[in-house]
């Protein structure tokens, strides 16, 4: 099978499209777009999240040192898109989307209600990359909708519905294909 070479890039995908939640150290809050999220470590729980140094967000997660990753359903790729299309510094995309502040239970950074998956996370990292900031944050709680949980007490993908971004189009998630261990299984 023939390949064709590409120029170095970001060619990982799907990506997550995520709404990630901060609130600066002067109370300030703001959410933005990302699909440059993903899981650094599983002990301890640590996600990476890389913000543009010239974004809204980057100083205010700074200051504060922690941020929530919130897991949005593709039935609101619109304001997903919207959050990561508009600059924080020119309005509040809570009242101006139409999302709700939650209360975290350990950050004071605020949960997105309409997100069915909330992640906690605080800063225990942060590398000065190329053009992003790269900020490692150990997760403190995690909040899931019930509505998206299955009999054996994990996230059902199906009924979350998760937003997938594959620059530059989002796409939702199709059909599962097996389980960890499946093929070793047979």
């Amino acid at each position: 099978m023939a390949k064709k070479t590409l120029p170095p890039s970001t060619t990982l995908f799907p990506c997550p499209a995520a709404l990630i939640s901060c609130r600066g150290a002067d109370g300030r809050t703001d959410i933005i777009t990302l699909a440059w999220v993903g899981v650094c470590c599983s002990e301890p729980p640590l996600i990476g999240v890389g913000i543009r140094p010239q974004r809204y967000s980057n100083p205010l997660v700074k200051s504060s040192g922690e941020f929530v990753v919130n897991i949005p359903t593709s039935d609101v790729a619109d304001v997903v898109d919207w959050c990561g299309s508009v600059s924080g510094a020119e309005v509040d995309k809570f009242a101006t989307g139409g999302l709700t502040m939650a209360p975290a239970s350990e950050v004071s950074a605020p949960l997105i209600a309409e997100c069915p998956v909330n992640v906690e996370c605080v800063v225990r990292h942060l590398l000065r990359l190329g053009t992003h900031d790269y900020f490692i944050g150990e997760v403190v709680a995690v909040h899931v909708e019930e509505s998206v949980i299955g009999p054996g007490g994990g996230i059902e993908v199906a009924k979350l519905k998760p937003l997938i971004y594959n620059m530059p189009e989002y796409w939702s998630i199709g059909q599962k294909v097996g389980t960890h261990g499946f093929a070793a299984r047979r």
